[in-house]
């Protein structure tokens, strides 16, 4: 009898073990070299603007999606190196995701931003950022999430970044990509492909091999910011979790 209820006691435990391992979830901790920082479009302010509170364009205020009020950022225009520091004046603005930020007038100038092609980096001057994200370990996990993830905003990246030049160089020609997710296994890859054709009237999108286990879905390039915001705007009604538009170099 006793080594009935010990046999049941030992598989209670087992079944609890395996149960809190499903559920496991892996916090991400960002050393201070990489806070948060985003490459992307700025919208250069304007009375104008609908939705937006008032900014004085002489100040060196920014509006932002969700960093918080009065943290400071350092602002990089990466066509010529220049950068300063600014502050946030508000996160509850009304703005469309495609940019990262709300810049004032004396920021643009200051940096010397190309109004037609407003591309800086944002740098937090902040604490570490954390956040809590689960493992997908499987192609129909990975379905769930392409099929349902919400969108969180748009990140812009260079795909030449590391080797980026610091120096003032001469203007590049306009062209950017629409990244809209990296898969690891080519059939879920395939899938956000035929949704996408299924879904929207895009109808070019491609599948990019990385590597052996890293599929990447993309369309473009686009030597326009009114048709790269239009096609973003198309995905971002199918509500992906974080779409990202990559500098072609």
């Amino acid at each position: 009898m006793t080594c009935k209820i010990l046999k049941i006691i030992f598989l209670f435990l087992f079944l609890s073990n395996c149960n809190q391992t499903n559920l496991k979830t892996y916090k991400i901790e960002y050393p201070d070299k990489t806070k948060y920082s985003n490459l992307g479009f700025a919208l250069i302010y304007n009375d104008n603007l609908d939705g937006l509170k008032k900014m004085d364009n002489n100040s060196l205020y920014i509006y932002h999606k969700f960093l918080k009020k009065k943290s400071r950022v350092k602002i990089i225009n990466p066509a010529n190196g220049k950068s300063l520091i600014a502050s946030v004046k508000s996160n509850r603005e009304n703005f469309s995701g495609f940019y990262n930020s709300v810049l004032s007038l004396r920021i643009a100038e200051n940096l010397n931003l190309d109004l037609d092609d407003p591309y800086i980096e944002i740098i937090s001057i902040s604490n570490n950022t954390t956040f809590i994200a689960k493992k997908t370990k499987t192609f129909e996990e990975e379905k769930k999430v392409a099929e349902k993830a919400p969108i969180d905003g748009i990140q812009i990246n260079d795909l030449n970044k590391d080797n980026q030049k610091k120096e003032i160089v001469k203007k590049n020609k306009f062209s950017y990509s629409v990244k809209i997710a990296d898969f690891y296994y080519k059939d879920t890859a395939q899938i956000m492909l035929s949704r996408i054709k299924n879904e929207t009237s895009l109808d070019d999108p491609i599948i990019q091999e990385l590597s052996k286990t890293k599929f990447r879905v993309l369309i473009g390039p686009f030597n326009d910011i009114k048709s790269l915001k239009e096609t973003f705007e198309q995905l971002k009604l199918l509500n992906f979790e974080n779409l990202e538009i990559l500098k072609n170099v």
